[in-house]
């Protein structure tokens, strides 16, 4: 599998146009509609309505996701996540990078191939192996900087655990805050996350230039949370990153 490095270029921030309608949506992937709605109702009370980004999408493929793909969970917050992108971004894609040890794979999921995907994607990739965030960080640092995308982009993160490497996942961050990219985790489970809530609560200035991440933890199970509760929790930080990252420099008007 491999994503496709180019991204279209951007038509400008608050463009109707440039991102995806309700009437595509509804035609090419009518089962996201209602999420598609949801989404555009966080975003709009965040102030983030008509804001553009490439979204991504991460997923922990570590031993102890077995359960969480079983259940449905991930491929459910793919779905969040694919109809959050259709309201920010107009290609109706969303590349996906699974990860453990290493770099398990990359894929993408879209408005016309989304249906239980996740569960067939990740069994074709074998072993199962430890957590290592960084890599995976990574794999979307050089995908968008290879895109060209002019908006910025927005990672949503999942994980169940603390990574293999923690000062190689702290270095990637901190270095990472001088880039147009902002990083939301998502934590999957019963662990404390200690990890995650130190990285959301890195030093500014004194390790990163701005806060570029968020970190909610949506327990064990996951599906649980309404929509409207998840996308609030994604979001609860873009808007400030957002307002960080333009005085700074880092993200245009």
């Amino acid at each position: 599998m491999a994503i496709d490095y180019r991204k279209r270029p951007a038509t400008g921030r608050g463009t109707p146009a440039a991102a995806i309608s309700l009437e595509k949506v509804a035609a090419r992937a009518p089962g996201l509609v209602s999420l598609y709605k949801t989404a555009a109702i966080s975003l709009a009370k965040h102030d983030v309505g008509g804001r553009r980004a490439a979204v991504y999408l991460v997923l922990d493929r570590s031993g102890s996701m077995r359960p969480y793909y079983r259940d449905g969970s991930v491929q459910h917050l793919a779905e969040q996540t694919l109809a959050l992108a259709a309201n920010l971004d107009d290609d109706g894609v969303v590349p996906v990078v699974f990860f453990s040890t290493d770099i398990d794979g990359t894929a993408e999921i879209s408005l016309d191939a989304y249906r239980d995907r996740i569960s067939p994607l990740h069994e074709s990739l074998g072993h199962m192996g430890r957590t290592n965030y960084h890599l995976a960080m990574r794999a979307v640092i050089d995908h968008y900087q290879a895109s060209g995308a002019a908006d910025p982009a927005f990672v949503v993160f999942q994980t169940d655990g603390s990574p293999t490497s923690r000062a190689a996942a702290e270095q990637v961050l901190c270095t990472a805050a001088k880039l147009p990219i902002f990083w939301q985790f998502v934590g999957f489970g019963d662990d404390e996350f200690r990890f995650l809530r130190k990285l959301d609560d890195l030093a500014v200035p004194g390790r990163r230039v701005v806060d570029n991440a968020g970190f909610f933890a949506a327990g064990a199970a996951p599906k649980a949370h309404s929509d409207t509760y998840l996308y609030d929790q994604l979001l609860r930080e873009f808007p400030l990153w957002l307002s960080a990252a333009r005085a700074a420099g880092i993200v245009g008007d």
